[in-house]
């Protein structure tokens, strides 16, 4: 069931922060139907909690069901309130601190009550930090001065979470513990305030007008709007998300069971919140790179792209049988443990072990446990099961003899001990636990990959649409292979050779054909592209002459880098931004224009795809071959394949040589400096599979 209005609130355990808008304050915004209101700045919490109230009632005076979301942790971690209050009630801890905490606008006692406490547990915390260089009894200073407080250091949705903190930390960068501190009175005090039409969730049924839960603002990307304190840009973003989703989507993210140490709203579900994210768009100067040297070293061209690039394409959600080969666009939580219940790993007897030495018998009950058809009852100690593999184990069962070492007959067993406890069973969530990370953001999607995700409870994932790359050769010499040439034209190679090297890659490979010497063709063929590709791939025309027209037209753009790069084959690699979008210009030799798209343009992809960046697999063998004085300057490739495990290079170095290519299986990598290699020196191989070929 869905909320008419969401709101949002960035909460703060520190003091009054002065009239003026500022960072790591309180902030808060309203939003319906996937529209967000302007932020508000609440300068303390006393403020703040008179706007909350007052936003609460405007909305329900209009009619609106509410959810208000508090980037704040509402609950300690398990053992907590169990030894404070002698319950594990979040709830009732939430009044516990409003009836002992303090709070003015320029001071409380959050460091105090901490440690009180602190004193009522055993060891030494679970609380931490003391500000300003101040001794406070019993409260350490670091993190590490704690011991046998017996308390975990984070709830299982914060280890979920990627870089939520422990709140135990009271202060410090990123610090939650003193905001929970400070928060949790006035949780209690909106209970209070509005009684049965307000419920908590996860830990009370939603099924009411105004709903509270826990949201953490780092779960989404930085916010992409032009606010310019980006906690209001977050209160906005994540009032807007929230808001605009529909019946459908909320039982899916509030369906969570009840548990004391509670969980964050829409945890595992970030593609439902995300998916409508587009990334901005790459920068002007991305590919501007300082022109100290004539020459620019590879090392230093790919990492310039490294640092300047970054995903140009949005988010889609896709059913787990169309993902393979996608990239993640959040990270994925186990929605299911797996397995999800403690089971057989063998067919035989289950009972509760351990086994003694020597002959064990024991009586064997009726019935059986199965895959799929679990045993409903309680198998008596000292007591044997029939057990299959695959079988959740019964109550009373945690130890499996196989069926090979067991005599038996209707009614007992005998076998030979000692059998250890847990001997031949899985546990619980052994390979994967309910709410931890499987994948990050930015994973290459495998066969594998879909089915450790199935077995997590996945039927759905979050992933960046497929790029679309263009491929234009050009020139006025190139025809489509087949078609009837003079002596001066030539077939166009380089097209068909990258738009299969792209299709292996993943991409969706748009052909835009061969463009004529003529710029206005040229240009006219770019508008083109930017309705339907992402970016865009030119062999040819990329240096400096008379007819290279891809880097004339560029260099009007604003966005144009001509790279000198120190390598052979290749040297010059033309890039700029052509109405945004990225064009990458190879030169029109075939063998370098490959070379440059396995070195260069590969890597650089895979992060406009949202991929990250990509390496080739590299390995030392000794050579065959023999080379003498090669010069200093540039990174020289050359066709190579591995006969008898030793690496042989192709007869010609000729960039024309396109043959080359398939007589080869991989690349030689010779340094930048000089060298000389002769048979037997070890070299380093480049195999083409390791590009993903």
């Amino acid at each position: 069931m869905s909320f008419d209005s969401v709101i949002m609130v960035d909460w703060s355990g520190g003091n009054d922060r002065g009239a003026a808008p500022k960072k790591d304050a309180i902030w808060a915004c309203v939003a319906r139907k996937g529209a967000a209101e302007e932020p508000v700045y609440l300068r303390n919490r006393q403020v703040a909690e008179a706007w909350i109230v007052a936003a609460i009632e405007a909305e329900r005076a209009a009619g609106r069901r509410v959810l208000v979301g508090f980037d704040l942790c509402f609950a300690f971690p398990k053992g907590f309130a169990a030894h404070l209050i002698g319950a594990e009630d979040t709830l009732a801890l939430w009044d516990w601190f409003e009836a002992r905490v303090t709070d003015a606008p320029k001071g409380n006692n959050r460091f105090e009550l901490a440690a009180k406490i602190n004193r009522q547990f055993p060891g030494v915390g679970p609380f931490w930090f003391t500000p300003n260089g101040r001794e406070i009894a019993d409260l350490p200073r670091k993190g590490r001065a704690r011991s046998g407080h017996g308390l975990p250091e984070k709830r299982a949705t914060d280890r979920a979470a990627k870089g939520a903190f422990s709140p135990w930390q009271l202060g410090g960068a990123g610090a939650v513990g003193g905001q929970v501190i400070m928060g949790m009175p006035v949780l209690s005090r909106l209970r209070r305030q509005f009684g049965i039409d307000l419920k908590v969730w996860p830990f009370e049924p939603t099924v009411a007008p105004i709903v509270l839960a826990e949201t953490y603002f780092s779960m989404l990307p930085d916010p992409l709007d032009g606010h310019a304190i980006k906690d209001a840009a977050q209160v906005a973003l994540y009032a807007a998300r929230f808001s605009g989703l529909e019946d459908a989507e909320w039982d899916q993210i509030l369906d969570h069971p009840p548990d004391p140490e509670g969980w964050v709203l829409g945890l595992g579900h970030e593609h439902l919140l995300s998916a409508s994210l587009t990334p901005p768009p790459l920068q002007n100067d991305c590919f501007a790179m300082p022109q100290g040297a004539h020459w620019t070293p590879v090392d230093e061209a790919l990492a310039h792209l490294r640092t300047h690039l970054g995903p140009v394409v949005g988010q889609e959600v896709v059913d787990l049988e169309a993902a393979a080969g996608r990239v993640l666009s959040a990270a994925v939580l186990a929605q299911r443990s797996h397995p999800p219940a403690a089971n057989a790993a063998v067919d035989g007897y289950g009972f509760a072990g351990p086994a003694g030495e020597g002959v064990q018998q024991m009586p064997l009950i009726a019935g059986r446990s199965a895959a799929g058809a679990p045993y409903d009852g309680v198998v008596p100690n000292g007591h044997a099961i029939r057990i299959l593999t695959g079988a959740n184990l019964p109550d009373g069962v945690d130890t499996i003899v196989l069926q090979e070492d067991v005599q038996a007959t209707d009614t007992q067993i005998a076998f030979h001990g000692p059998l250890k406890r847990g001997a031949n069973a899985r546990r619980a969530g052994e390979d994967i636990q309910a709410g931890y990370v499987i994948f990050d953001a930015g994973r290459v999607l495998t066969p594998a990959d879909l089915g450790t995700l199935a077995a997590a409870g996945l039927g759905r994932v979050s992933v960046h649409k497929r790029l679309r790359v263009g491929v234009l050769s050009t020139g006025d010499e190139l025809l489509l292979a087949g078609a009837p040439a003079t002596a001066g034209q030539v077939y166009d190679a380089n097209g068909p050779m990258l738009r299969a090297t792209l299709a292996r890659w993943g991409f969706d490979v748009v052909d835009l054909g061969r463009a004529p010497d003529d710029r206005a063709a040229l240009a006219g063929l770019l508008d083109n592209a930017t309705a339907h590709c992402d970016a865009v791939l030119t062999s040819g025309g990329a240096s400096g002459g008379d007819e290279d027209h891809v880097s004339a037209l560029l260099q009007g753009t604003g966005s144009f880098a001509l790279w000198r790069v120190a390598v052979k084959p290749g040297r010059p690699l033309v890039m700029g931004l052509w109405q945004g979008m990225p064009v990458l210009g190879l030169p029109g030799n075939p063998v370098a224009a490959q070379v440059c798209t396995l070195i260069f343009a590969r890597p650089a992809l895979h992060v406009l795809a949202g991929a990250g960046w990509v390496e080739p697999a590299a390995y030392m063998l000794p050579a065959s071959f023999g080379k003498t004085k090669k010069k200093a300057g540039r990174r020289e490739y050359l066709r190579a394949r591995v006969v008898d495990g030793t690496v042989e290079v192709f007869a010609s170095e000729g960039s024309g040589r396109i043959s080359g290519l398939s007589w080869a299986n991989g690349l030689v990598e010779l340094p930048d400096e000089a060298c000389t290699i002769a048979p037997g020196d070890p070299v380093r191989f480049l195999p083409f599979d390791g590009f993903g070929l």
